[in-house]
């Protein structure tokens, strides 16, 4: 099936982007010359996406101003907000009605990746329920631990393993395709440890229902743009 729709979670501050972030949102920083979301929006659309929605929260207009209904970027955009920062599996309710009947990509909007990524999330083959891209060796205490099978199904996801914990050598990318099957499991979400909702369980939930949860492997480049040491890595010059 062609996937024509993404949500794209541009909600939070970034605070440890300290001042950076201090009058506008982290995806809207500057990555080698043009906001983050500029280059998530630009990789989407080259793999046939057309219809976005933003979620967004803090400085959201300043997203507004600069997408609008997404006329001149040639695209169709409308925007949601997140009242309460209670974590990304609450969040992802907020595309249930955009969604519809419809598959789409969800991605967190501090995520940079290879644009060649995006053809191959663009399509879902029928017995697939979701996609999670995962990359390998990052340090997964830092983010969600993707565990898989021979044929690369996800069995198990599990947020920021701690020391003596199970792990697994995949990272959670922050990119996934996801068929309106997930809210099913959004909906019953319970607060983690954290006390937030999180995403990861109802991903986790979903594989355990017996559903095809694949994983597909990151090519080229990812980045994570937390903090202002990744920001000023991104933005060196190339020698």
């Amino acid at each position: 099936m062609k996937i024509t729709k993404a949500v794209l979670l541009a909600a939070g501050r970034g605070t440890r982007m300290r001042d950076l972030t201090a009058d506008v949102p982290k995806p809207m920083i500057k990555v080698r010359g043009k906001p983050i979301l500029l280059h998530i929006v630009e990789g989407l659309q080259s793999a046939g996406i057309k219809d976005f929605l933003i979620i967004i929260g803090y400085h959201g207009e300043i997203v507004r101003e600069y997408f609008g209904d997404g006329t001149c970027f040639g695209l169709r955009v409308t925007y949601a907000t997140q009242i309460v920062q209670d974590g990304t599996g609450r969040v992802v309710e907020l595309a249930h009605e955009f969604s519809g009947n419809d598959p789409f990509i969800l991605h967190y909007a501090d995520i940079l990746i290879g644009p060649q990524n995006y053809k191959c999330l663009g399509t879902l083959a029928p017995e697939t329920e979701a996609i999670v891209i995962v990359k390998g060796n990052e340090d997964v205490s830092k983010g969600g631990a993707v565990f898989v099978n021979e044929r690369m199904e996800v069995t198990d996801v599990r947020e920021k393993s701690k020391p003596g914990e199970p792990t697994s050598k995949w990272y959670n990318a922050g990119v996934y395709c996801f068929r309106p099957s997930i809210f099913q499991f959004t909906a019953k979400l319970q607060p983690s440890p954290r006390g937030e909702y999180e995403l990861t369980d109802a991903i986790r939930a979903l594989a355990k229902s017996g559903k095809t949860v694949q994983a597909l492997e990151l090519e080229g480049e990812w980045a994570d743009v937390r903090d202002p040491e990744i920001l000023a890595q991104l933005n060196a010059p190339k020698l």
